[in-house]
């Protein structure tokens, strides 16, 4: 059964069906919360054109940030690996943190404490209610991966990273390794 296999820290993988869906054609997600009233997660290979400088000018670090989603894109969200550093932090799995002190978090990233493998910060973030994304599962839109990265999966380049986990997957997925991403473009 899907709701077995649907846990935090797994991964959703976009089958190749989903074209011509600008936020989650190619996406990967981790999944960061999964309940009987909904799920969230962050789409973790999605870096957009700002970073957190950008964003937050006395942040002084250049690091990317990412569209975690569709939902709330106004808002900030990240995800960490040093819970001893950033208070108020909540594991997702693997040692993977969503989260904390926001105020901590700045401090350490002026100082030079966090790095691009300790953290990744999203825009927004993908949200399921209520049984909507095993029926999402139930279409075929998703495909169900753990995460073998772990929290290294942070610091991990987002360029290739849904044609990794594809080639993970084998079988009948490797035919989508070298489609192009549009193939109305092709």
């Amino acid at each position: 059964m899907i709701k077995d296999k649907l846990q935090k820290g797994y991964l959703l993988i976009s089958e190749p069906t989903i074209i011509g869906d600008i936020s989650f054609n190619r996406s990967v997600i981790l999944l960061a919360d999964y309940n009987e009233e909904g799920s969230v997660g962050f789409i973790i290979n999605k870096p957009l054109k700002y970073t957190i400088h950008d964003l937050i000018p006395e942040i002084d670090a250049r690091f990317k940030i990412y569209n975690g989603g569709p939902v709330e894109q106004d808002n900030l969200y990240f995800i960490h690996n040093i819970p001893e550093l950033i208070p108020n932090s909540i594991e997702i799995s693997n040692g993977i943190y969503w989260g904390g002190d926001f105020e901590s978090t700045k401090q350490l990233i002026n100082k030079g404490e966090i790095n691009n493998d300790n953290i990744r910060f999203f825009l927004g973030y993908t949200g399921w209610h209520e049984k909507q994304l095993e029926s999402e599962m139930d279409s075929h839109s998703w495909i169900i991966n753990s995460n073998r990265h772990k929290n290294k999966i942070i610091g991990k380049s987002a360029t290739h990273f849904w044609k990794e986990q594809i080639k993970e997957l084998g079988g009948d997925y490797l035919i989508w390794l070298n489609a192009p991403e549009n193939p109305y473009l092709n």
